[in-house]
């Protein structure tokens, strides 16, 4: 049997909940590299995070299936490999030959555990000079027309050999300024057929922009950055394959695509499909500033936060009543009120609004829920959470405080039931006891499904929230 023959093809795994298609942000291994079963071989953006991708056969890389920002539909090609001769095996990989039979041991949605070697060589990519605005690009590097116009790759699916008179030596882009300046070349260092048509959309000249990638590469954020600039007025740059193009006016056009086309599609559905409600209310969070206090003067090596606070509320009533833990089954036409309260929290990201989920939080303590929060939404900021911890949520809880506004009607996260929106606490005045004094006032807001429950289920979990609010105590008592 040939080497040919021999050869395994990872195909692009199965991503979760709706997700059919992932970007290549960048590759972790080059033809030639041995891999590891388990390795993370590249690294990949959903519409719901930037998530690494390991690889469950071990051997040398032969073919990489599409470059940096490509889009690969799930089910495609993604890397080729092939078996290592035993001359071939690497030093300190002993169980080498094991692991090879064996393959992953991990049942996974498209992700296993391993992290691969830490030794494991590491080739620096080829990068290619393209020429603006040639469409096609340089030998190796699959253009827009390549690509089409949504990204994804054409018939041939795999972008040539890389090479040719533009190609980078020692990490310095031929034919630029000796100053290493890529922005004073002549040409732009592009490696991204996304980037070239993202720049076309808006009319910005690569070889005006910066790249800030390795060797000076133009990255999408590079573009988008231009873009953002107080002085960015963009001219007409008509485009076939893109539509309608910026006008000579100054508008900017942004396309709804990723995490943006993500969160368009799912609050959309949610508008179309669910009857909400929304009902508010005025409470004293004075009695709340003063415990979260005094929980964190007793223990300051752990302390909790006001939204830790507010989910521990949230559980409490969601306790109390079980019906806003649901979801509506329109196809069984059911109602489906959920175990566990999967608790997701709203949480505002440069790649837009997320809402990452605490999965059972009920069991969680008040120290433990606020050790998650904090975690969990520095890792959604970060990009690195799984999309398994952005979907399944039970009940939502958004802060939109934060921005100083004093109360909102959000939209329900399709497919739950239910979210609290907690408002700004600020300084009024307030009757206490018969008398007016200064308190710290914020507002709370309940949108419901009118599907799930009526007015008095509602109003009675937003009263229990508010009482607890205001009365912390009540919380001990409603344990």
């Amino acid at each position: 049997m040939t080497t040919v023959e021999r050869t395994q093809v990872f195909l692009l795994p199965d991503l979760g909940e709706g997700l059919s298609e992932a970007e290549i942000v960048e590759w972790r291994v080059a033809v030639g590299d041995v891999v590891t079963v388990d390795q993370s071989v590249v690294e990949v953006e959903t519409a719901k995070a930037v998530v690494d991708v390991p690889c469950p056969y071990a051997g040398r890389v032969v073919t990489l299936h599409g470059a940096a920002g490509e889009v690969r539909p799930v089910g495609q090609p993604l890397i080729t490999i092939a078996p290592l001769d035993g001359g071939d095996e690497p030093a300190g990989h002993a169980t080498y030959r094991e692991e090879e039979r064996a393959g992953s041991g991990n049942v996974l949605i498209g992700y296993g555990t391993g992290h691969g070697s830490a030794t494991r060589r590491r080739r620096r990519p080829r990068l290619v000079l393209a020429p603006e605005p040639t469409d096609a690009g340089p030998a190796g590097v699959a253009g827009p027309t390549d690509a089409g116009p949504t990204g994804v790759p054409g018939p041939s699916g795999v972008p040539g050999p890389t090479g040719g008179a533009g190609a980078v030596a020692g990490g310095v882009p031929a034919g630029a300024t000796a100053s290493g300046d890529p922005t004073r070349s002549s040409t732009a260092l592009v490696i991204s057929p996304i980037v070239r048509r993202l720049a076309r959309e808006r009319g910005i000249d690569l070889g005006t922009v910066r790249g800030t990638g390795p060797g000076g590469v133009i990255r999408r954020a590079d573009v988008e950055a231009v873009l953002t600039a107080p002085a960015a007025r963009l001219a007409a740059v008509p485009d076939p394959h893109v539509g309608p193009a910026p006008s000579t006016d100054g508008d900017v056009i942004i396309p709804l695509t990723g995490v943006r086309k993500a969160i368009a599609d799912k609050l959309s559905r949610s508008r179309r499909e669910i009857p909400e409600v929304t009902i508010w209310v005025d409470v004293d969070a004075t009695g709340l500033l003063e415990t979260r206090a005094a929980i964190n003067a007793a223990t300051p090596d752990a302390p909790v936060s006001i939204l830790a606070l507010l989910a521990r509320i949230c559980l409490s009533g969601l306790r109390r009543f079980p019906q806003l833990n649901s979801r509506v089954d329109t196809e069984a036409q059911r109602i489906v009120q959920s175990a566990g309260v999967h608790l997701g929290i709203a949480a505002q990201t440069d790649r837009g609004l997320l809402v990452p989920v605490l999965r059972d939080a009920q069991r969680l303590t008040t120290a433990e829920l606020a050790a998650e929060l904090t975690a969990t939404t520095a890792a959604a900021r970060a990009g690195s959470l799984p999309p398994a911890r952005l979907t399944g949520g039970t009940f939502t809880l958004n802060n939109y405080g934060v921005f100083g506004v004093d109360g909102s009607t959000p939209i329900i996260n399709h497919p739950e039931a239910a979210l609290l929106g907690v408002g700004r606490i600020v300084d009024k005045p307030w009757v206490v006891d018969g008398q007016l004094a200064v308190r710290k006032v914020t507002q709370l807001s309940l949108t419901f499904d009118h599907r799930v429950c009526d007015g008095g289920v509602a109003g009675g979990f937003l009263r229990h929230v508010a009482d607890c609010v205001e009365r912390p105590a009540l919380l001990i008592a409603a344990v």
